[in-house]
């Protein structure tokens, strides 16, 4: 696809409601300040039959232009027999799916994603019979819809949580996303939030509700950003919703906007980050160029009635706009072929006129000649070349529209795509519109991207002349030419579409790709073009410092974003080429594209996710598959299927997207309880003990910006004598980011998930992948689970089973702590005083009371220690058997290293 095209909008329709016919509801007040229990009482009150939305978010978080979205919404059931909810969503065609989890009654059921074959395997049934697996799929303008209905148990609740991502395009100089906001219910916490962080900084934005007075929406709307940073927040509370003050409806139906863009000052936009790099090309101050366009349009039988008066309403619109150094030319065909001036004319006050006086008198024809009139305008720009050479440096594009398929002349889809390939040799590009329903898409697809374009349909409707001008006003401002954006062959192992035909002004170029080991630090783009009379050139080289800067204050989940982007871009491509080939081509890009898809957990046209644990009235599961551009509409996708959950099956391993590299080594505590801090300054490691009784509770990472925390209680083995100190061990965890009210309690029982509030519980069998506002967290089957949090740190939770001839006789938890980049400077704790860099100086290395572990006197924090060097155990990559890492030991609690004494750590509570 061209990457110089501009954005397709984002709308997300999110509504969540009892399928049961509204009822009028009383007025509610805000829900500012009102108690857990005085809020229940109102949502009864306020429930429809029973039932009442207790919360609906979206959150977004845009990293590099790649957007990632978390959907979650709460339902409660407050009636004493079951009910009925529906999960309806709507996403950008553009966008993949990457999870879904549905959380009930104490259990989780987690999507899982598969090959399509294997996937539809178990739902034979349903796919040979036409009908859907129960999952409602269908494709609107620029959006794809699913809706799921779900029993709900009497007095219980269920959370919905729907997570998707997509790389957001540059359209007539700004980003946009646009979130379609529908709950039919007046929502108790609602909540759009949406964090934007872009490198190059933010040079403007803005966010609009479409549903909102004036007045209202400069209340409820919060927006700010400064540099890098950008943030918008809308959480109107009950009474902000209301329709009226004494109204029980909600006013939130309608579209929330946000635009945004960034800082052009630099030419060069080149990300690098974890052996992947991003290039984000948009120059801006460059002239114009002049262009050579024609429109080839269908003016066959079935284009009669409203297409045509729009069509024609729309060129003339489109030729009010020409420039004067444009040149021109129309083609039309029906059974015959005719051109207006059959070669290019140049955009003339005179000749605009009775170009215009043609559109409006042209009429209809009956057949569809659609090769006979591609190859002449095709021609047309092709005698450029050889008898207009004056005009040979402009742009030249050709734009067809049709509303059929091709049935005078040649006919055969593959002969017209050769003889179009034939004809235009790659010189300029074609961009084909289908208007209606009733064209061919894929072949005109198809025939676009061979021929350095792409294709867009046309929706039949009062705005089908703006979608028109719309899609002109795109291509109507060509800056450069034959773009080609290079880069060292030695350093690249994989790269996205890296030659543009045409770039055009307020769009964007991106190139993605895998760099390899130790070729970060010598990485350039070396970029060239041609320009509107000149030469375009620019050396773009990777900013180290910047770089590291960057990490510093986005750390994981910029490196995240941008392997993530790669990724979506190389699928989107991967499946674009193969609709191009066919036999053994095809089925080698399919291959890739599949095998990335699972790699980084992507619903795609090879990809369906399955919800275990559940089934509807027939036995059969819910699938979620990525609908084609043909798919039939809403109302023609056969009876719907209400599911119901059943026990909680365990989900198989998530992919490789959400699992945690290990770095080679880590900070953490384990065991007995040994603390092992890594520092990298120095490639050493500070290692030292805690001696406490078991029940003691120690205070292990505390970030007093965010209120993150993660503390640890002490168990003993059970195998102590009496009055003997034998050993204690970290039996208990409890990790909090009150930010987000989220909390998780691990034991080598359990995993139970909030804890405070009746949470799921999962145990170690399980495997699993759980995302809550911003913190994800991957059970990984009898071994570890991984907790990474969007803007904290990730970290690990190591089981240790016992196992026969161990020395211990108790099942306990070691913590490790693989990213901390983006905790605060004034994080403390055991662990976290030494996330930010620490020094210390070693002199007189001596023999000490064993001779193979020799002492020595360390200067740290300007304090005189007595060390002993020695070994500890990292196990963070092997729970049973570990990996030796040499260390200077502290001795009595880690005295003179950490700050205070080791008591001031002793907390009363977990959390």
């Amino acid at each position: 696809m061209d990457g110089a095209m501009g954005l397709r909008g984002l709308l997300l329709c999110v509504y969540l409601v009892s399928l049961l016919v509204l009822q009028a509801m009383p007025a509610l007040g805000s829900a500012t300040g009102r108690s857990k229990s005085s809020e229940k009482r109102q949502a009864v009150d306020t429930a429809v039959d029973g039932v009442f939305i207790r919360s609906l978010k979206v959150n977004c978080k845009v990293t590099s232009r790649f957007a990632h979205y978390v959907v979650t919404s709460q339902v409660v059931n407050t009636a004493n027999e079951a009910r009925e909810v529906a999960f309806d969503v709507e996403i950008p065609k553009t966008a993949f799916i990457s999870d879904f989890a549905i959380t009930a009654d104490g259990n989780a059921f987690i999507g899982d994603i598969k090959d399509k074959v294997t996937a539809w395997k178990q739902y034979r049934k349903a796919a040979i019979s036409g009908e859907n697996a129960g999952l409602v799929r269908a494709s609107g303008r620029t959006m794809e819809q699913f809706t799921i209905h779900l029993t709900v148990n009497p007095q219980s609740k269920v959370t919905f949580q729907l997570t998707y991502e997509e790389v957001l395009k540059r359209k007539l100089k700004q980003y946009e996303i646009v979130i379609k906001v529908k709950p039919k219910q007046l929502v108790h916490h609602f909540e759009i939030d949406v964090d934007i962080f872009e490198p190059q900084g933010i040079s403007k934005l803005d966010a609009q509700a479409s549903f909102l007075p004036k007045e209202l929406a400069a209340q409820t709307i919060k927006k700010s950003f400064s540099g890098k940073k950008g943030h918008v927040l809308f959480r109107p509370t009950v009474s902000q919703q209301q329709s009226c003050p004494t109204c029980s409806t909600s006013l939130l139906n309608g579209h929330f906007k946000v635009t945004y863009d960034v800082s052009r000052d630099k030419i060069c936009d080149l990300l690098v980050a974890n052996n992947h790099f991003a290039h984000f090309f948009a120059p801006h101050n460059l002239t114009n160029m002049n262009k050579n366009v024609v429109f080839v349009i269908d003016i066959s039988g079935s284009m009669r009635g409203q297409k045509v008066k729009q069509t024609k309403e729309a060129l003339l619109k489109i030729l009010g706009d020409m420039q004067p150094g444009d040149y021109f030319d129309l083609v039309l065909f029906g059974s015959r072929v005719q051109s207006w001036k059959g070669s290019l004319v140049q955009a003339s006050e005179a000749n605009l006129q009775a170009a215009k006086d043609f559109v409006r008198r042209f009429s209809l024809d009956e057949a569809t000649n659609l090769n006979g009139g591609l190859l002449q305008g095709i021609e047309i720009l092709n005698q450029v070349q050889e008898s207009l050479p004056e005009l040979s440096n402009h742009a030249s594009i050709l734009i067809m529209l049709t509303d059929g398929d091709p049935t005078e002349g040649v006919t055969d889809r593959s002969q017209i795509l050769k003889n179009v390939r034939n004809a235009i040799r790659g010189r300029f590009p074609l961009y084909n519109l289908g208007f209606g329903h009733n064209v061919d898409f894929n072949f005109l697809e198809v025939m676009s991207m061979e021929n350095n374009g792409r294709a867009q349909r046309i929706y039949e409707d009062r705005d089908a002349t703006q979608q028109l001008q719309g899609f002109y006003s795109q291509v109507a401002k060509p800056l450069l030419v034959d773009v080609d954006l290079q880069y060292p062959q030695d350093a690249v192992l994989a790269l996205t579409q890296n030659r543009h035909k045409q770039y055009y002004e307020g769009s964007e170029i991106v190139v993605a790709g895998r760099i390899a080991d130790n070729k970060q630090s010598s990485f350039k783009a070396d970029v060239r073009a041609h320009g509107e009379g000149q030469e375009f050139s620019t050396t773009c080289l990777v900013d180290e410092e910047e770089m590291k800067k960057l990490l510093r204050e986005r750390g994981h989940m910029l490196e995240n974003h941008v392997e993530r982007l790669w990724a979506y871009l190389t699928i989107q491509e991967l499946l674009a080429k193969r609709m191009k080939v066919d036999g053994e081509e095809r089925a080698n890009l399919s291959s890739q594209a599949l095998r990335m898809s699972l790699d980084y957990g992507f619903v795609t046209p090879l990809t369906s996710m399955s919800i275990r644990g559940m089934a509807d009235q027939d036995g059969l599961k819910p699938i979620i598959d990525k609908p084609s551009e043909d798919s039939p509409p809403l109302e023609m996708l056969g009876p719907r299927r209400t599911f119901v959950l059943s026990a909680l099956q365990p989900s198989p391993t998530r992919s490789s997207s959400n699992t945690q590299r290990l770095p080679d080594r880590v900070t953490g505590v384990d065991t007995d309880p040994h603390f092992i801090i890594h520092v990298p300054q120095k490639e050493d490691a500070l290692c030292f003990n805690i001696n406490e009784e078991p029940g003691v509770i120690l205070s292990l990472v505390q970030d007093p910006n965010t209120g993150f925390s993660v503390n640890g209680q002490l168990i003993g083995n059970k195998a102590r004598s009496p009055g003997q100190h034998d050993g204690t061990y970290f039996g208990r965890l409890g990790i909090a980011n009150p930010a987000t009210a989220f909390q998780l309690e691990v034991t080598p029982q359990n995993i139970t998930l909030n804890p405070g509030s009746g949470g799921p519980v999962f145990s170690w069998r399980d495997q699993a992948v759980l995302r809550q506002d911003g913190v994800v967290v991957t059970i990984n089957k009898k071994r570890n689970l991984v907790v990474s949090v969007d803007d904290g740190g990730t970290f690990e939770v190591v089981l240790h089973r016992v196992w026969k001839g161990s020395s211990v006789h108790q099942d306990f938890l070691g913590f490790y702590v693989l990213d901390s980049h983006r905790m605060s400077a004034r994080t403390h704790g055991l662990l976290g005083q030494f996330f930010h860099p620490i020094g210390f100086e070693v002199s007189d290395i001596r023999p000490g009371s064993d001779p193979t572990k020799p002492d020595a006197t360390m200067v740290v924090k300007n304090r005189r220690l007595t060390v002993t060097r020695g070994l500890q155990k990292d196990y963070s990559k092997d729970p049973r058997h570990g990996a030796e890492v040499s260390c200077w030991f502290i001795h009595n609690n880690g005295a003179g290293l950490i700050d205070g004494a080791y008591t001031d750590y002793i907390i009363s509570d977990i959390f």
